[in-house]
């Protein structure tokens, strides 16, 4: 009898959350007024500003302790400069490119990815060509426009990110 309260209350729960999930997935035939992440591009970014950019990225990076791969993509997505820090992982030097080269191709955070594929669900994002569903990507906006991107990649997500976003504050005021 126990048993089967327990497995009737498990079923119900079960039930309940199927239906909490699908409550909260957004609507893909909704149709928005404006282009979403529809910031123009502008020039590409200077190689000495890269190499600024570059420098925040470490200097952030050297005061956490931690060693990154920070790469500067001008806004096609082609790189512009890079900074691999003393021990940090080899596996990270295409990735940190890959994070940047999405954030400036798709006008938006690299985080933008995980989130829709981790909270929303939206799994069709990683079918998108040469997408990376991983935090540590930031578009480098300056007047208005894409100038390029920001990747970093040799910590955690959050680790990437918090680098990232110092890098990118030097441009995105």
């Amino acid at each position: 009898m126990t048993l089967r309260i327990f497995a009737a209350v498990l079923l119900a729960a079960g039930t309940l959350l199927v239906g909490q999930a699908s409550a909260q997935a957004p609507d893909l035939n909704a149709i928005p007024d404006k282009m979403p992440f529809a910031t123009p591009y502008g020039p590409p970014i200077s190689m000495d500003r890269a190499q600024e950019v570059i420098q925040a990225g470490v200097a952030e990076a050297k005061k956490r302790g931690w060693d990154m791969n920070i790469a500067v993509v001008d806004p096609h997505g082609d790189l512009k400069a890079f900074g691999r820090m003393d021990n940090a992982q080899f596996a990270s030097i295409s990735i940190a490119q890959h994070k940047a080269r999405v954030a400036a191709r798709y006008r938006r955070p690299s985080r933008a990815f995980e989130d829709g594929v981790q909270k929303a669900g939206l799994n069709y994002l990683l079918t998108l060509d040469d997408v990376i569903a991983s935090r540590g990507g930031i578009p480098l906006v300056d007047n208005g426009k894409i100038i390029g991107a920001v990747g970093c990649s040799g910590g955690t997500g959050s680790q990437d990110e918090a680098v990232c976003t110092a890098a990118a504050a030097l441009i995105n005021k």
